[in-house]
């Protein structure tokens, strides 16, 4: 009899899609920086599993060493990492970002990162952080929406017309804060500009008293492969001096971890 926690995959997904990996995954997403304990009914909430469903998956992961409990309450395991390190181990931009973003962190003053484009969020590969000026806690591996950072539409503004089209028909653009652009044709503007100028200036779009800028990075072929940005806050840095002061420097930057990373595809 069909288990009812598993339903038949999607359509536009292959017959070989093995749902049950994508829902012990999803139990692991269930856990947030923010959320970092859940009960058996969170993770099921999170998730849409039902608690059965939900209770089989916890205790497979923590067979597996990746889930701990107390009984009530359950956690995940340093062992996650290792799902992320083989990924970070392998790519060596974030190696080769990291030692040239410190070394812009410390000329500048203020955190510097990197970032690539996952679906409609970035995910930071490196970061070098002098001060916290965002109540978002950022370190390597933090997700943001890629509509309103100044990385994100950066790597947006590198799609193709027809990525593009896809992604500003099903994107949720939420307001973040009263500048944030939602409108998707004003962002697609946006986007054309980034493409242009070759840089984004953000102005507390993602988070109020936060400017940021951002320029591409790209591997041996030219293609856009990340990003980097550096970010202050508003009270500090208005955007004039990030254009003025900021932008030859990060482009400098960017351009050192190109040369770099074009020697290790080579």
């Amino acid at each position: 009899m069909p288990d009812p926690a598993s339903p038949e995959p999607e359509p536009d997904r292959p017959p070989e899609f093995v749902q049950s990996l994508e829902r012990g995954l999803a139990v692991i997403r269930a856990f947030s920086h923010d959320r970092p304990r859940l009960t058996l009914s969170d993770v099921a909430r999170e998730t849409g599993m039902t608690r059965a469903a939900a209770r089989r998956f916890l205790i497979t992961l923590e067979s597996l060493g990746y889930v701990s409990s107390d009984g009530r309450l359950f956690s995940l395991r340093p062992s996650v990492l290792q799902l992320g390190y083989a990924y970070l181990s392998s790519f060596s931009l974030a190696e080769i970002a990291q030692d040239h973003l410190e070394e812009l962190a410390e000329e500048l003053h203020e955190s510097c990162s990197a970032s690539v484009l996952d679906g409609d969020d970035i995910v930071y590969v490196a970061r070098a952080s002098t001060n916290r000026i965002m109540t978002i806690g950022l370190s390597v591996g933090a997700r943001l929406p890629a509509y309103c950072t100044s990385m994100g539409r950066v790597l947006l503004a590198a799609m193709d017309a027809e990525a593009m089209d896809r992604y500003l028909a099903t994107a949720n653009l939420e307001e973040r804060t009263d500048r944030t652009i939602t409108d998707p044709s004003s962002l697609r503007n946006e986007l054309v500009r980034v493409r242009e100028q070759g840089f984004c200036v953000l102005d507390q779009e993602l988070e109020d008293g936060v400017r940021s800028v951002a320029v591409p990075v790209r591997d041996a072929s030219g293609r856009v492969v990340a990003s980097i940005n550096t970010s202050a806050h508003a009270s500090r840095v208005t955007t004039e001096i990030l254009s003025r002061d900021f932008l030859p420097r990060l482009r400098n930057c960017a351009r050192q971890i190109d040369v770099d990373l074009a020697g290790r595809q080579y």
